[in-house]
């Protein structure tokens, strides 16, 4: 468990991890969040941590874990948690700066490396948040990720996000990072066409030509099937920047 100033972060990291020579840090989803479309829940545990069995499928040896700030935490852990921190506020600054000072203090307990940010769902926000302010993320991963809040609170008819930073505004400072976006074509939670905004945000995608953009579109896969049992090998298409001529 990670403590930052103001919430503290669930961590789970391999001892295979202290020898990678870049670390591939999934950060989970935004968790259960609503009881129904009215009803915040408590906290925002998830029930299927799919981000985690997604670290764990991941093929090189190198994959920790960050879950969200107030989910897995309890009693002191659970320090400045307020449901707007897994509704309208799941992306909001102090959420960021939290997710930030865990990444510090992973390089801390690890030793300093390059990070590859993976993020699924709304985790993908968070890592794309993240990557626009540190200067040591050398790639951005996304799984049926929401990069374009606003499009997708729009086409789904859901409450704004009114307290939360929007990843699409921070997509020109992405530009010329690596990235690859994995979605479902059958995915009914974040449509894969919501993923143009984002691009689109970016222009010129690869102004020097050299560049990684990967966006791959699978057929029969949706917001939860069949992803871990693809990634052994879906992971491979992301194998460490550092390893890459």
């Amino acid at each position: 468990m990670f403590q930052t100033d103001n919430f503290a972060v669930q961590a789970f990291v391999p001892e295979s991890a202290r020898n990678a020579q870049q670390l591939n840090v999934y950060i989970e989803g935004d968790g259960l969040a609503w009881l129904n479309r009215h009803t915040p829940t408590f906290a925002p545990t998830p029930s299927d941590p799919l981000a985690l069995r997604l670290a764990i499928a991941d093929a090189s040896a190198s994959a920790v874990y960050l879950g969200r700030p107030c989910q897995y935490t309890a009693g002191p852990d659970f320090r400045n948690c307020k449901p707007r921190h897994w509704t309208s506020h799941r992306f909001a600054a102090e959420l960021v700066e939290a997710m930030d000072q865990a990444l510090d203090q992973l390089q801390e307990t690890q030793g300093v490396r390059p990070l590859m940010l993976i993020g699924y769902s709304g985790g993908a926000a968070m890592a794309a948040l993240l990557a626009a302010r540190r200067q040591d993320v050398v790639g951005l991963v996304t799984v049926a990720g929401v990069l374009d809040a606003q499009a997708w609170t729009r086409s789904l008819r859901l409450a704004a996000l009114t307290g939360s930073l929007e990843p699409r505004d921070a997509a020109p400072r992405l530009n010329g990072l690596p990235q690859w976006h994995f979605l479902g074509e059958d995915d009914q939670t974040v449509p894969a066409t919501l993923l143009d905004g984002f691009l689109l945000a970016q222009r010129p995608l690869t102004a020097s030509g050299a560049s990684v953009l990967v966006i791959q579109r699978l057929d029969r896969f949706d917001h939860h099937c069949c992803w871990v049992e693809a990634w052994p090998e879906l992971s491979r298409t992301f194998a460490p920047i550092t390893q890459r001529d």
